[in-house]
């Protein structure tokens, strides 16, 4: 907006410096034109009297007054008739014969774009005849013709319209700055909301905007501020209804299977026991299906700023939190890294280790004993792809397009005991970091995960 609104300015300026210096530029070209060809012709009608001054020429004045003017102008004076001053005479030409048969004067400047190199005027020279109105009728005995060179003219003209140029792109320059400073004052306030909604955007629940600038984008300050302010405290609400809800439902479930195991320790009856079991297997289920919950609640509720993070240390971190188990398995863990080993990425804090514990807890457990779990994280422009490979079954295509759906659980080994909360969880704190996540399927005929994260631009090293 602020380059859209200096071209603007700009072109604004350049119109008018349009308007007002090409028209005056012309007009001092016209100006400068027309007082040269009336000098010249001044001069020329001079020497012209001077060549038919009655029946004696002044012949001598005449050489004298040409040799002067060709000494002091850029004007060359050639005649032809009653004198023989051993000037040049003119060329043989159609404004000559104009002039010594019809005592018709030309003025010629040589091109019909502005002029040429040379302004030849020729005029005829009559012998003294004045009639009653006071006019030369006398016959035609000469013509004096002056060629004058238009260097000089040419050199005037350029600083007339140079001048020009250098003060049109001097106030252009002018009018960029002042246009820029403009432009400046006029979009911060926009600048300010701008600033806001990406500090909003990254999980800064706080952030607010000043309200400044025009009466328009105050309404607009207050009303983005008022919203931010309700949200906020949503937000804050739903976090506390979470913390509450996880002390007042862990707590009775828990008291619920003591409960319940105390029943199977006193009594002796098999069928009574049976019962006991599969009520306590049910409490079990129940009470890993309410923790999945409050964390697919707190990824919800959760809004925090994005941090530079360095994906691989934290993942090389939870790798050996999940060794041990996968060695009782002998499953191998494998990590690999592009060439860029130590990217970061754009992520809240806490939200990769949880998204790393869900996939490798899947991964494991569909995995068969002996197989390997390939981590891989490759950097490519923009986003950091995290991806998890296991040599499991697989999953077909119908079951990929469902697996993020909440408590839905596939038909392999992870629908045995799994709450169908983990890859839902999963999404919901990729997707609050701005990423993305796909399932696919792995070169050895098992499942990959593939996590896109954003990446830094602060650099990893």
């Amino acid at each position: 907006m602020i380059r859209q609104l200096i071209r603007s300015y700009v072109l604004l300026v350049a119109v008018a410096i349009a308007l007002f210096t090409v028209p005056v530029a012309f007009t001092l070209t016209d100006q400068l034109r027309g007082d040269t060809a009336d000098s010249v012709r001044r001069e020329a009608d001079t020497m012209a009297l001077l060549l038919g001054n009655g029946n004696t020429p002044s012949c001598a004045a005449l050489d004298e007054m040409a040799r002067a003017y060709a000494g002091q102008t850029p004007g060359q004076v050639e005649t032809t008739g009653r004198c023989d001053t051993g000037l040049p005479s003119p060329q043989r030409d159609a404004a000559l014969t104009g002039a010594l048969k019809d005592g018709r004067s030309t003025t010629d400047w040589g091109s019909s774009f502005i002029w040429g190199p040379e302004l030849k005027v020729t005029v005829p020279a009559r012998a003294s005849a004045v009639d009653l109105d006071g006019r030369n009728r006398g016959p035609v005995v000469g013509a004096v013709r002056i060629v004058y060179s238009t260097d000089d003219l040419t050199e005037r003209l350029w600083t007339i319209w140079g001048f020009r140029a250098v003060l049109a792109v001097a106030v252009l320059a002018v009018a960029a700055v002042i246009g820029a400073a403009a432009a400046r004052r006029i979009t911060r306030p926009l600048r300010q909301l701008n600033d806001m909604a990406s500090r909003f955007s990254d999980g800064d629940l706080t952030a607010r905007s000043p309200v400044t600038g025009p009466p328009e984008t105050q309404t607009l300050a207050r009303t983005l501020n008022q919203g931010a302010e309700r949200l906020d405290t949503l937000v804050a609400s739903q976090r506390i209804f979470v913390a509450d809800a996880s002390h007042q439902l862990r707590t009775p479930l828990t008291a619920l299977r003591l409960s319940l195991d105390n029943i199977a320790d006193g009594v002796d009856d098999d069928f009574v026991k049976e019962d006991v079991e599969q009520a306590t297997a049910e409490v079990v289920r129940m009470s890993r299906l309410v923790s999945g919950l409050l964390v697919l609640a707190r990824a919800e509720a959760k809004v925090t700023a994005a941090e530079p993070l360095a994906l691989v240390g934290i993942v090389r971190e939870r790798l050996d939190v999940w060794r041990p188990a996968a060695d009782e398995r002998g499953v191998t863990i494998a990590l690999t890294a592009s060439a860029d080993g130590r990217p970061l990425v754009l992520a809240s804090p806490g939200h990769l280790e949880q998204v790393l514990d869900n996939v490798l807890s899947n991964a494991l457990e569909v995995s068969p004993d002996g197989g390997t779990i390939t981590v891989q994280v490759e950097t490519g422009g923009e986003t950091v792809v995290l991806a998890v490979l296991d040599e499991g079954p697989g999953m077909p295509d119908a079951d990929k397009s469902r697996a993020f759906d909440r408590f839905w659980r596939g038909r392999g080994l992870t629908g045995r005991s799994g709450s169908g909360l983990g890859l839902a969880v999963v999404k919901q704190l990729v997707t609050d970091d701005g990423g993305t996540v796909a399932l696919g399927d792995a070169p050895g005929g098992g499942l990959k995960v593939a996590i896109s994260l954003r990446a830094s631009s602060r650099s990893g090293g």
